[in-house]
């Protein structure tokens, strides 16, 4: 995903080509079945994404693959364009802002229609809202900041702050773990309808087969020019599917024979045989698509002693993690800021925690810190290669520490089940993209993400980051954040990396971006 950096995050090319009957019968009976169209002109997607979503609830998960199938379906008042702006989305205009920065008043566009059929209303908006600050990870954080949040009218929305909270249009923006707008009459928990205002309306779930969406044909775009998520969007492919293709080799083989049109997050050894097949696909690789970052259980078990997440920290070579992740040097760079140079929030705070490798200033710390031998339970998947192969290195360098490690493989789905039960994880292994807001990404920022960081330190460094508008000034108190987190140790950020996709040239005018989306493309 995309950050400071501005990062663009996926696309990737991928070719139909041409195999002999045999070998194209062998793979498609390795891969997901689908369901049969048609004869002739073909007018869907097949979007081969790396797992199976938890949920279709925008809300109840902030993992980017609920947010990029679900985008489709739900719209937000505001949004990102292409240099990672806020701009409206469902909002008429951007709010207008009472003097002393507590106050937003919201105007919605006029005649934009539900899937239900029936236009949406400022009371959709304020369930929706109340909701998303209800169950959201993100929502939470940001309802603790807010005073009241009314309907002002049919078109109306005004939300009061406690105090100035800078982040908070990009909160309402960001599609992962969603500020999604619903029709009010669909608001359940769990969510039984899936009712939005999207270019593209919810028809089917087939658990480990696909998820299939369908054009709404009463979808009221903006009239701006397309932009990052931003302007007109247009369902001009008539069905979307997305398919849960876990094994990493099997999207590279699919994304090669023409089985898919999108194969999302490819491993990086694959890139030699995407760049050598003479054009039956192009890889695309995406600069500072994210970071991959380790959280650490700050509530229960081994790591809720913070002299021993410190332990941890000095044990790891983070450079070592990304080599073992990505391979390929063009892939991964490993430095201490979380923003890189040029961003408003580059800060070298806390670098001396970075990189460490020190198994014997570790061994030491660990002991200092009452550490007697308990296993310490790592997290981690293999449904993102590279998470898997930093977990392997992480281990050892945490054996050498004398640490015992205790490594829980599982699917994605069942890690974000798991990392919410404080009972059965220390370090869970995980990415995000990189976002212009710091307090986008990583959720641990917020309140009551699965690591459950809460300190002093943190309330007082957030609250001075959270309340400065200038952004001159926000970039010097992002600096106390970062050297909070390096001391607090909530979570280590491993560096960062580039991502690489695949997509097929039948998918065109697609837009590389964080959260693949597929308004505006096109099958030729």
């Amino acid at each position: 995903m995309s950050h400071a950096g501005l990062v663009q995050c996926l696309p990737k090319l991928s070719k139909r080509s041409l195999l002999g009957a045999s070998l194209l019968a062998m793979l498609c009976a390795a891969l997901p079945s689908q369901p049969a169209h048609a004869q002739g002109p073909r007018n869907f997607a097949t979007l081969a994404m790396v797992a199976e979503p938890q949920t279709l609830d925008p809300m109840a998960s902030t993992a980017d693959l609920v947010g990029t199938i679900m985008q489709h379906v739900y719209e937000t008042l505001y949004t990102f364009d292409a240099k990672w702006n806020v701009v409206p989305m469902l909002a008429e205009t951007m709010p207008k802002i009472s003097a002393d920065g507590k106050t937003y008043a919201i105007t919605l566009r006029k005649g934009v229609m539900l899937h239900n059929g029936r236009e949406l209303t400022a009371d959709d908006v304020v369930a929706s809202l109340q909701r998303w600050m209800d169950q959201s990870p993100r929502g939470k954080a940001v309802g603790k900041e807010i005073e009241s949040l009314k309907a002002k009218g049919p078109l109306g929305v005004e939300i009061v702050l406690k105090a100035p909270y800078a982040p908070l249009l990009s909160q309402l923006a960001l599609p992962s773990g969603m500020a999604a707008i619903m029709a009010k009459d669909s608001v359940a928990s769990p969510l039984k309808e899936f009712v939005g205002t999207g270019p593209y309306k919810f028809k089917e779930r087939r658990p480990d087969q696909f998820v299939l969406l369908t054009r709404f044909d009463k979808y009221t775009a903006r009239k701006e020019p397309a932009s990052g998520y931003g302007g007109k969007r247009e369902a001009a492919i008539e069905e979307l599917r997305f398919v849960p293709v876990p094994n990493a080799s099997t999207r590279v083989e699919g994304a090669l024979a023409g089985q898919y049109d999108f194969a999302d997050l490819l491993p990086v050894e694959a890139l030699p045989r995407l760049e050598k097949s003479g054009g039956k696909t192009v890889p695309i690789m995406t600069p500072s698509f994210g970071f991959p970052y380790l959280v650490l259980n700050t509530k229960e078990g081994v790591a809720s002693n913070q002299a021993l997440r410190q332990a941890i920290q000095s044990a790891l070579g983070e450079g070592e993690m990304l080599a073992a992740g990505f391979g390929d040097t063009r892939f991964f760079v490993a430095e201490a800021n979380h923003f890189p140079k040029g961003s408003p929030f580059y800060s070298a705070a806390g670098a001396d925690h970075y990189n460490q490798r020190n198994a014997t200033k570790a061994k030491d710390a660990a002991a200092k810190a009452g550490y007697k031998g308990e296993p310490i339970r790592v997290l981690t998947s293999r449904q993102y290669d590279f998470h898997y192969n930093m977990s392997l290195l992480m281990a050892e360098q945490l054996k050498r520490a004398g640490f015992k490690v205790d490594l829980n493989v599982v699917d994605w789905a069942t890690l974000v089940q798991r990392r919410n039960d404080p009972k059965l994880w220390d370090i869970y292994v995980t990415h995000s993209g990189q976002f212009p807001e710091p307090m986008l990404s990583p959720p641990q920022l917020g309140d009551g993400a699965p690591g459950w960081w809460d300190s002093p330190a943190k309330k007082a460094a957030l609250q001075a980051f959270n309340v400065e508008s200038d952004p001159a000034k926000r970039g010097a108190l992002w600096g106390k954040v970062q050297q909070v987190v390096y001391e607090e140790v909530p979570y280590i950020n491993v560096g960062k990396f580039n991502g690489l996709s695949a997509k097929s040239p039948a998918l065109d005018n697609y837009q590389p971006a964080t959260w693949p989306f597929f308004w505006n493309a096109r099958i030729k």
